[in-house]
């Protein structure tokens, strides 16, 4: 093989590295679960466990929506219901509740969703910023990341930072 066609079979190796990287980075991985009606999404890299519903140790003075602590492998952590938190009304448990366990770098707290749903991957630019009058309701604490346009359907992406918000 001649030095010339080595060169340009390089270069074209290193465009499709860049393009295969490139595209990686505009894409964002949730994971899509169901409270209430509504499709939410939070990113898979947030995500430190989904398990089923465990015992938890109701805490007083705190708001209707946590509804305790449970320990997690020795990990005490908070149980808040997002259906609560929402505003929505509360349901009994079922075979489909899961705790999503959601960290940050020095936060995490259990969540109970009604159910899962799917693992997302959405393109950067398919997600919009929420319109300004969601975030200007003095109870969202800008709960809302972005609304996510799907082929089908749209989902709401929520700020893991505003639910991992501790205000109790």
């Amino acid at each position: 093989m001649s030095e010339k066609l080595k060169s340009i079979l390089q270069k074209q190796q290193k465009q499709q590295n860049s393009d295969d990287k490139k595209e990686s980075e505009d894409i964002m991985q949730l994971v899509g679960f169901i409270v209430g009606n509504e499709e939410l999404a939070v990113p898979i890299l947030n995500i430190q466990e989904i398990i089923k519903p465990i015992e938890c140790t109701k805490v007083p003075s705190v708001p209707d929506y946590v509804l305790g602590v449970f320990n997690l492998r020795g990990s005490i952590l908070p149980l808040i219901d997002l259906r609560r938190k929402f505003g929505l009304p509360s349901v009994s448990q079922n075979e489909e509740t899961r705790y999503i366990v959601i960290k940050t770098e020095n936060n995490e707290a259990g969540f109970v969703i009604d159910r899962l749903t799917k693992a997302i991957r959405i393109n950067q630019s398919d997600i919009e910023t929420p319109p300004e009058t969601f975030n200007k309701d003095e109870n969202s604490n800008n709960m809302i990341f972005g609304i996510g346009k799907m082929e089908d359907s749209i989902i709401t992406i929520l700020n893991v930072n505003a639910l991992l918000k501790r205000d109790f």
